[in-house]
């Protein structure tokens, strides 16, 4: 049977008159006494019986009446729901963020984003790149963040957001924190720690190599803030996104000779329709004007979580964006 079929039905329940119920769906009687002739017919029975000046329901029709108001009032709700999604009142976005991206390059964003769209609720997903591309290959995830050595499946679209510059980072005490920058030379002998989840981990290595640097590799970590714990301590030295949040006591000194960057870009599905929230929110990312520094990157990340400890409830204020 069909929705306004159904509708039909519980009008003539309301008001067990079929011209009255007729005027209320906005249908001719002929055509609302044919829509309850086809569902009699399906369900094998009388829905209402019709005596002169006394329609009333049947036993099937009373048995059928509360299974029908629900399947009524799933749709009304089901409509409900999509308006509200719709305009962006109750919207649901799933974010995959690549691990080793800091929340302090996108702090300020998602502040923003928050507060132009307080209906949009986001989650987000960290994982490394492959995960990431497969699960919005699956569906199971809206859009992504990440960057790719190797460059992206030809099913994904990837629009760039910026430039990261990798940098060395060493503790205070360090040599290497006397200096204004770090030539991939100057890391031959050095102690390594590794950071698994790195992407770039394969090409840093290389380009040691190339340039005749031969580190000595002693830890290797999924946890980054193992691995910047240690460096703070003096246990060795790594490779670090330039805007990743660090830990008290790591100094970071950009690479040269060569200098190694990265492409962050906004990853989403080729030729896969977007939802509303998807829409608004890669339109807010292309908008939004991320600060160029890695300092005022840091002060709006310290400032975020100022506030954050200071009022959990409230949203940390965005620095200035687009």
């Amino acid at each position: 049977m069909e929705l306004h079929e159904i509708r039909y039905f519980l009008a003539v329940c309301k008001t067990l008159n079929f011209t009255r119920a007729a005027d209320m769906c906005n249908v001719s009687q002929p055509a609302l006494t044919r829509a309850i002739q086809k569902m009699e017919a399906e369900l094998g029975g009388l829905l209402f019986s019709r005596e002169r000046a006394n329609t009333h329901l049947t036993e099937l029709g009373r048995l059928m009446l509360p299974h029908l108001e629900e399947v009524m009032a799933r749709t009304q709700a089901a409509k409900e729901s999509a308006s509200r999604f719709l305009r962006l009142e109750s919207a649901h976005l799933r974010l995959g963020v690549m691990c080793t991206i800091g929340p302090m390059r996108f702090v300020g964003f998602l502040n923003r984003f928050r507060t132009d769209h307080p209906g949009v609720e986001l989650t987000l997903t960290e994982s490394v790149p492959s995960r990431l591309s497969e699960a919005l290959l699956q569906g199971e995830i809206d859009v992504a963040l990440m960057a790719n050595p190797d460059g992206f499946d030809e099913r994904l679209r990837a629009e760039p957001l910026y430039t990261e510059r990798f940098m060395v980072a060493c503790s205070v005490g360090h040599p290497f924190a006397r200096r204004n920058a770090v030539t991939m030379r100057d890391l031959d002998g050095q102690i390594y720690l590794q950071r698994i989840n790195c992407e770039f981990r394969d090409v840093l290595r290389e380009s040691c190599e190339a340039n005749g640097a031969r580190i000595d590799r002693s830890y290797r970590s999924e946890r980054e803030e193992w691995i910047q714990s240690m460096v703070a301590a003096g246990m060795g030295v790594c490779f670090i996104p330039e805007y990743s949040a660090t830990h008290p006591g790591l100094v970071l000194r950009q690479v040269t000779e060569p200098e190694v960057t990265r492409e962050v870009c906004l990853v989403t599905v080729a030729g896969r329709r977007w939802s509303t929230p998807l829409a608004v929110f890669v339109q807010a990312v292309r908008r939004y004007r991320w600060p160029e520094r890695a300092e005022t990157m840091r002060a709006a990340w310290l400032a975020a979580a100022t506030a954050t400890a200071d009022e959990p409830s409230e949203p940390a204020a965005a620095p200035t964006g687009a």
